[in-house]
């Protein structure tokens, strides 16, 4: 089962939560076990498991990826000023894996998923939601 969802995102930097877009696809599936991929489609973005219960954790890693990763000094700020977003996309990653237990998302107290923007705002942001069922 897949789904694509679209998000908006509202700053060039930003952690965005779509943990109840993903728990909504995984309980509408009736998949009790088996894992639920969460990809981030295109090379700007990535997706991230992170704590959920203030925005701290989540201003942090924004904070701390500007402070190693800085704006205008990479090779392809020659084609299109994000050399940056490219960077950052590429140490979280575009995806995420967790496994559905219960038929539900097997996620902690404290985490959530989040969709990280670094190359916006952007009007709708692609990702995909695919189910995999255990035997």
């Amino acid at each position: 089962m897949q789904q694509i969802i679209h998000i908006r995102t509202t700053e060039e930097n930003g952690l965005y939560d779509i943990t109840r877009q993903v728990e909504k696809f995984v309980s509408a599936s009736g998949v009790q076990e088996g894992a639920v991929n969460i990809y981030a489609q295109g090379a700007t973005a990535g997706i991230m498991i992170q704590e959920n219960w203030d925005a701290s954790v989540q201003n942090d890693v924004i904070n701390l990826l500007r402070k190693y990763i800085p704006q205008g000094v990479w090779e392809h700020d020659a084609q299109d000023g994000n050399g940056d977003a490219h960077l950052k996309a590429g140490l979280v990653g575009p995806s995420e894996t967790i496994p559905i237990v219960d038929g539900k998302p097997g996620l902690s107290t404290w985490q959530n998923i989040f969709f990280c923007e670094f190359d916006g705002p952007r009007d709708r942001r692609p990702i995909v939601l695919t189910i995999l069922k255990s035997k």
